[in-house]
């Protein structure tokens, strides 16, 4: 069992063994993408593989479509060894292994490296979008400085075709487009960050504007679009026991693969000036930009994200390693439920295409729990300052505006940032010291509560410039009425050993 358009040539014993094959005419398909590609992909990593990837394949397994995909990557690595095809394995909650091999892939080209054959694709005609998955950083054109980077800056201030920044020769790939026909295009970001198209467009439309050509700009705001999506699924990076398994298999070491979990949504704004592949038959949603909005602040305000934020926050204080067993936890599982349903759902605008109930359901009972999945709270735990205005502060916001709800109803969301005070403190709750993941604030937040010990009362008037700053919490918790509970609830947290413990139950066994 090899994976190249020859092994699978032996199907038998591909599907003797449980995978799901290519039905379609892969040469057939491979010769029309090339000569018309309709669907380029920039970052082919493995949320692509596992989803973009696997739903177009099943438009060409079902006849709904004869092109695939192209996928650009940054720069070749290393030579392609499996014809661009890989293997996609489903780890579900029930313990069933779904495998695949994922064949819709027609070619790949580089961005540095392939320079005259990424011309030739995005100057043809038939091309209908270009899609992206290269993480929030990748249309970052400034440092953490707010200084453009070295090579953004000598784009800026150079030609189109001189460009060596990823979004200056994007930029200048669109340009030859526009040069040879003038013909509409979807810029398609469908990385997790809010508002995506929104980012994508800034980077484009800063290159465009600095090299002039009024005709380029306006082509560029009338006949290009840069829609917003919402993606969600979860693609931790390839484990071992998968590894193992597909050895056991027949397959050799080292051969590629993605494992995932089963859930995946994939909600995108319907803007779409030259068309594009009829998506929406392999699940993927296209809508308003409104309701585009609306799904991703249901997932990330509501949820999903601030559930996996408490159990962050928590697993960390009570040693845990990874997420699902988090969910075996009868006090974990009550915050979780309660922060989803009770706190969090009154609030959640129903975008129409998901229901909320529907969703969190998912998370709770399927998603979270899946022993399949190896999600960590540590790496979770990432950068949470700057999570939690958004997972949290947007519910806390929606009640202080509401006239039915009362903030003092919140038992639970509070509890979570006293939570994170703990955390702070880098001790768990067996008195040992954990090194806490990274985040950009660490050193600024720390010292707030540097002079903490267990089994000491804090000084919480000592968290007041903290607890104020609505930046990090999305309100000044002391104006939003809530700081006097998140101070009282952290001082029963540092009560001593075992005191995290006995918090959480305390007020999830009330709720």
């Amino acid at each position: 069992m090899i994976l190249t358009d020859q092994g699978l040539l032996n199907t038998a014993e591909w599907e003797a063994k449980g995978y799901r094959l290519p039905k379609f005419d892969r040469a057939a398909m491979i010769e029309k993408t090339k000569a018309a590609p309709t669907w380029l992909h920039f970052g082919a990593g493995n949320i692509f593989k596992a989803f973009q990837a696997d739903a177009c394949q099943r438009l060409l397994d079902a006849g709904d479509v004869t092109t695939g995909i192209i996928a650009a990557e940054r720069r070749e690595k290393k030579p392609e060894a499996s014809d661009n095809l890989a293997v996609k394995v489903t780890l579900r909650s029930d313990g069933k292994v779904e495998k695949a091999v994922v064949g819709s892939i027609a070619e790949k080209v580089y961005l540095y490296g392939n320079e005259e054959r990424l011309k030739e694709i995005f100057e043809n005609p038939s091309l209908q979008m270009v899609s992206f998955t290269i993480t929030e950083k990748g249309y970052s054109l400034v440092d953490g400085k707010g200084d453009y980077l070295p090579d953004v800056a000598a784009d800026l201030a150079g030609k189109p075709e001189d460009a060596k920044s990823y979004m200056g020769r994007l930029t200048a790939l669109l340009c030859a487009r526009y040069l040879k026909n003038r013909q509409p295009l979807a810029m398609v970001s469908m990385d997790n960050c809010s508002h995506n198209g929104d980012k994508l467009k800034a980077a484009i439309t800063t290159f465009a504007k600095a090299w002039g050509g009024k005709g380029f700009n306006t082509w560029l705001e009338e006949c290009v679009s840069f829609p917003w999506s919402m993606i969600d699924k979860i693609t931790p990076g390839p484990d071992a026991s998968v590894a193992a398994m597909l050895e056991e298999d027949g397959l050799p070491a080292g051969t590629p693969f993605v494992n995932a979990e089963e859930s995946e949504y994939l909600v995108i704004e319907d803007a779409f000036p030259n068309g594009h592949p009829p998506l929406e038959k392999a699940g993927i949603y296209f809508t308003d930009r409104a309701t585009v909005d609306r799904v991703e602040r249901m997932k990330v305000c509501t949820c999903l994200n601030p559930l996996h934020t408490a159990l962050a926050v928590y697993g960390c204080l009570l040693g845990y390693q990874h997420i699902w067993q988090e969910m075996q936890d009868e006090d974990l599982k009550d915050l979780v439920n309660t922060i989803g349903y009770q706190e969090g759902l009154p609030v959640v605008t129903d975008p129409g295409i998901i229901r909320p109930k529907d969703f969190i359901d998912t998370v709770v009972k399927i998603r979270i729990p899946n022993p399949f999945m190896p999600d960590t709270p540590q790496r979770i735990a990432t950068d949470t300052s700057q999570k939690l205005s958004i997972r949290f502060g947007e519910t806390i916001k929606a009640y202080l505006a509401s006239d039915e709800l009362k903030i003092e109803n919140l038992k639970l969301i509070p509890l979570v940032f006293a939570g994170w005070l703990r955390y702070l403190m880098a001790v768990d709750d067996e008195g040992n010291a954990f090194e806490p993941s990274p985040d950009p604030l660490l050193a600024d937040v720390q010292p707030f509560v540097a002079n903490c010990r267990l089994g000491e009362k804090p000084d919480t008037e000592a968290l007041r410039p903290l607890l104020s700053n609505a930046s990090i919490f999305g309100v000044n918790l002391y104006e939003a009425g809530l700081a006097e509970k998140v101070c009282s609830y952290f001082e029963e947290l540092t009560a001593g050993t075992g005191a995290v413990r006995a918090t959480l139950h305390k007020y999830t066994a009330a709720e």
